[in-house]
Protein backbone atom coordinates (compact mmCIF):
# COMPACT_ATOMS: atom_id res chain seq x y z
CA UNK A 1 0.00 0.00 0.00
CA UNK A 2 1.47 3.40 -1.04
CA UNK A 3 2.18 6.12 1.44
CA UNK A 4 0.15 9.31 1.01
CA UNK A 5 2.34 12.40 0.78
CA UNK A 6 2.08 14.71 3.78
CA UNK A 7 1.17 18.33 3.20
CA UNK A 8 2.93 19.24 6.43
CA UNK A 9 6.09 21.12 5.43
CA UNK A 10 9.53 19.74 6.22
CA UNK A 11 12.14 22.06 7.77
CA UNK A 12 13.55 22.93 4.33
CA UNK A 13 10.05 23.57 2.95
CA UNK A 14 9.21 25.68 5.99
CA UNK A 15 12.27 27.86 5.30
CA UNK A 16 10.98 28.47 1.76
CA UNK A 17 7.48 29.24 3.07
CA UNK A 18 8.97 31.76 5.50
CA UNK A 19 10.64 33.54 2.58
CA UNK A 20 7.35 33.58 0.65
CA UNK A 21 5.40 34.84 3.68
CA UNK A 22 7.96 37.59 4.25
CA UNK A 23 8.53 38.69 0.64
CA UNK A 24 5.40 37.57 -1.19
CA UNK A 25 5.54 35.82 -4.58
CA UNK A 26 9.12 34.94 -5.64
CA UNK A 27 10.97 33.22 -8.45
CA UNK A 28 13.21 30.24 -7.75
CA UNK A 29 16.22 32.57 -8.18
CA UNK A 30 14.88 34.98 -5.52
CA UNK A 31 14.33 32.13 -3.07
CA UNK A 32 17.76 30.70 -3.89
CA UNK A 33 19.40 34.12 -3.33
CA UNK A 34 17.68 34.47 0.05
CA UNK A 35 18.38 30.99 1.40
CA UNK A 36 21.38 29.50 -0.38
CA UNK A 37 23.57 32.36 -1.61
CA UNK A 38 26.90 30.61 -1.11
CA UNK A 39 26.22 27.33 -2.93
CA UNK A 40 25.38 27.28 -6.66
CA UNK A 41 24.27 23.64 -6.51
CA UNK A 42 21.46 24.70 -4.16
CA UNK A 43 19.55 26.34 -7.03
CA UNK A 44 18.44 22.91 -8.19
CA UNK A 45 17.63 22.00 -4.58
CA UNK A 46 15.38 25.07 -4.29
CA UNK A 47 13.72 24.22 -7.60
CA UNK A 48 13.14 20.58 -6.62
CA UNK A 49 11.75 21.57 -3.22
CA UNK A 50 9.35 24.03 -4.85
CA UNK A 51 8.19 21.33 -7.27
CA UNK A 52 7.56 18.96 -4.35
CA UNK A 53 5.81 21.72 -2.40
CA UNK A 54 3.62 22.46 -5.42
CA UNK A 55 2.63 18.79 -5.54
CA UNK A 56 1.78 18.89 -1.83
CA UNK A 57 -0.35 22.00 -2.27
CA UNK A 58 1.93 24.17 -0.14
CA UNK A 59 2.73 26.64 -2.94
CA UNK A 60 1.03 27.81 -6.10
CA UNK A 61 2.96 28.43 -9.31
CA UNK A 62 2.36 31.21 -11.86
CA UNK A 63 3.66 29.95 -15.19
CA UNK A 64 2.67 33.03 -17.23
CA UNK A 65 6.25 34.37 -17.38
CA UNK A 66 9.47 32.62 -18.38
CA UNK A 67 10.64 32.62 -14.76
CA UNK A 68 7.86 30.91 -12.84
CA UNK A 69 6.72 32.70 -9.71
CA UNK A 70 5.75 30.81 -6.57
CA UNK A 71 3.55 31.99 -3.72
CA UNK A 72 2.54 30.34 -0.48
CA UNK A 73 -0.75 28.44 -0.77
CA UNK A 74 -0.97 28.05 3.02
CA UNK A 75 -1.09 30.90 5.50
CA UNK A 76 1.58 31.45 8.10
CA UNK A 77 -0.97 31.44 10.92
CA UNK A 78 -2.60 28.16 9.85
CA UNK A 79 0.81 26.52 9.51
CA UNK A 80 1.89 27.79 12.92
CA UNK A 81 -1.39 26.55 14.44
CA UNK A 82 -0.91 23.13 12.90
CA UNK A 83 2.65 22.77 14.19
CA UNK A 84 1.70 24.12 17.61
CA UNK A 85 -1.23 21.76 17.93
CA UNK A 86 1.07 18.87 17.03
CA UNK A 87 3.64 19.93 19.65
CA UNK A 88 0.98 20.40 22.35
CA UNK A 89 -0.46 16.94 21.66
CA UNK A 90 2.79 15.02 21.22
CA UNK A 91 5.12 16.74 23.70
CA UNK A 92 2.82 18.26 26.33
CA UNK A 93 0.12 15.56 26.43
CA UNK A 94 -2.49 18.00 25.14
CA UNK A 95 -1.80 20.66 27.80
CA UNK A 96 -1.50 24.17 26.36
CA UNK A 97 -0.74 25.55 29.81
CA UNK A 98 2.30 23.27 30.15
CA UNK A 99 3.57 24.50 26.78
CA UNK A 100 3.15 28.14 27.84
CA UNK A 101 4.82 27.59 31.21
CA UNK A 102 7.74 25.82 29.55
CA UNK A 103 8.08 28.51 26.87
CA UNK A 104 8.03 31.36 29.37
CA UNK A 105 10.46 29.62 31.70
CA UNK A 106 13.21 29.10 29.11
CA UNK A 107 15.81 31.45 27.65
CA UNK A 108 15.81 34.02 26.19
CA UNK A 109 13.89 35.94 28.83
CA UNK A 110 10.47 37.28 27.90
CA UNK A 111 10.54 41.04 27.26
CA UNK A 112 8.32 43.52 29.09
CA UNK A 113 6.42 44.16 25.86
CA UNK A 114 5.78 40.45 25.35
CA UNK A 115 4.63 40.09 28.96
CA UNK A 116 2.20 42.99 28.47
CA UNK A 117 0.79 41.28 25.35
CA UNK A 118 0.44 38.01 27.27
CA UNK A 119 -1.32 39.79 30.17
CA UNK A 120 -3.72 41.47 27.74
CA UNK A 121 -4.49 38.12 26.09
CA UNK A 122 -5.05 36.46 29.48
CA UNK A 123 -7.34 39.31 30.56
CA UNK A 124 -9.34 39.00 27.34
CA UNK A 125 -9.60 35.21 27.66
CA UNK A 126 -10.64 35.50 31.29
CA UNK A 127 -13.36 38.04 30.53
CA UNK A 128 -14.66 35.85 27.65
CA UNK A 129 -14.70 32.86 29.99
CA UNK A 130 -16.82 34.75 32.55
CA UNK A 131 -19.45 35.74 29.99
Amino acid sequence: MGRHPSNKPTEAELAILQVLWMKGPCTVREIFNTLYQADDSSYTTALKLLQIMHGKGLVERDESARAHTYRAAVSQSSTQSRFLSDVVNRVFNGSSSQLVLQALGTAPPTSSEELAEIRALLDRLESEHKE
